[in-house]
């Protein structure tokens, strides 16, 4: 009997260190990298090899991906040539006094310094610069987002020649001059001939050699050749949206268009928006083609000067390569600063 009872009394103490065993063993377990790892190529799981370092591993799944980077390496290669390379030309240049001609000597933020504190020009274009982007960037990115919206809900044949009517003005060349002839500054000139027939104005108006109306003028042109490339993403963006989305939202309570729109359209279509944001933000501060075009360089008494021409001149007229530089860093810091703002307020859309 005794025997019996000593017998289920170390079974029960067995039981019990077994049960610590296992509950210390959950709570003191160290946590193990994984063996596996999800190949986004197929989506199945491989081992991971774990006498590799990060780099090697990196130049394993390039050489396993080779095909892919052929593809891409040519943009790549023009990419840096062109773009990134250039921005890097410009900091350095910015710090000297290149001229085209002689070797580059360095001067600090002399060059920057002479931007914000002797160049009144500058500032001028500075003013005028931001005042044609506060009103062209938001205003034609609004426009072309409800004009894709709109015609997103024509049939397909409509749309199709709706979209060709909106997006032709910025891929018409120089179709923008057609605003000389009417805005002509003799009695020739559209308004002028339409106005001086109803006596609103004793004599011609000189549109664009008046600086009343140069800006103005610019800003409307400006608007009229806006929907382009973001214009089209926006129709993209509308065509591959889930129409069940629409169906579940109205079960959960959406009761109009307008909630739609702000709900369901615009968070599903967020890369899109970003896209057309820094395609709008780019066009808005690079605006100077056109300006020269319709009101000459320089346009009466600074009226319509922005950034762009104030490098323009200094790059290109007087070959001051150091201090055109500076001007260019500055409008490439407003850029980065705007896109960065643009990607903070677009991530609250829908919320």
């Amino acid at each position: 009997m005794s025997q019996g009872n000593e017998s289920f009394a170390g079974r029960l103490l067995r039981g019990v260190k077994n049960l610590g065993a296992k509950i210390k063993g959950i709570f003191v377990r160290k946590k193990e990298d994984p063996a596996e790892i999800i190949d986004p190529a197929t989506g199945k799981a491989r081992p991971i090899a774990r006498d590799m370092t990060r780099r090697q591993y990196i130049w394993k799944e390039m050489k396993k991906n080779k095909v892919a980077y052929l593809m891409v390496g040519p943009f790549l290669i023009l990419f840096f040539i062109f773009t990134v390379l250039p921005v890097f030309l410009s900091l350095v240049l910015s710090l000297t006094d290149f001229n085209m001609l002689q070797m580059p000597h360095f001067k600090g933020l002399a060059n920057f310094q002479r931007l914000i504190l002797d160049d009144e020009i500058f500032l001028l274009a500075a003013k005028n610069t931001l005042i044609f982007a506060a009103i062209t960037g938001p205003v034609s990115y609004l426009m072309a987002l409800l004009i894709a919206w709109f015609i997103n809900e024509l049939p397909p044949k409509i749309r199709a020649v709706v979209t060709l009517i909106f997006y032709a003005p910025s891929i018409s060349g120089s179709v923008y001059l057609i605003w000389q002839t009417l805005f002509s500054s003799d009695s020739y000139g559209w308004a002028n001939a339409m106005l001086l027939k109803m006596g609103a104005i004793p004599k011609p108006i000189l549109w664009f050699e008046d600086e009343k109306y140069v800006m103005g003028l610019c800003i409307v042109v400006a608007l009229w050749t806006s929907l382009g490339t973001a214009f089209l993403s926006f129709i993209a963006g509308l065509q591959t949206i889930d129409r069940s989305l629409y169906e579940a939202a109205a079960v959960d309570g959406i009761k109009n268009r307008w909630q739609e729109l702000w709900f369901i359209t615009l968070p599903t279509m967020r890369p899109q928006l970003m896209f057309g944001a820094v395609l709008s933000i780019t066009q808005s501060f690079g605006f100077g083609a056109i300006v020269t075009a319709l009101c000459g360089f320089p346009s009466v008494n600074y009226a319509a000067h922005t950034i762009m021409h104030h490098l323009d001149d200094y790059g290109g007229q007087r070959y001051e390569v150091g201090y055109a530089s500076a001007i260019a860093v500055i409008l490439f810091a407003i850029m980065i600063t705007s896109n960065m703002v643009i990607k903070k307020a677009l991530s609250k859309v829908g919320q």
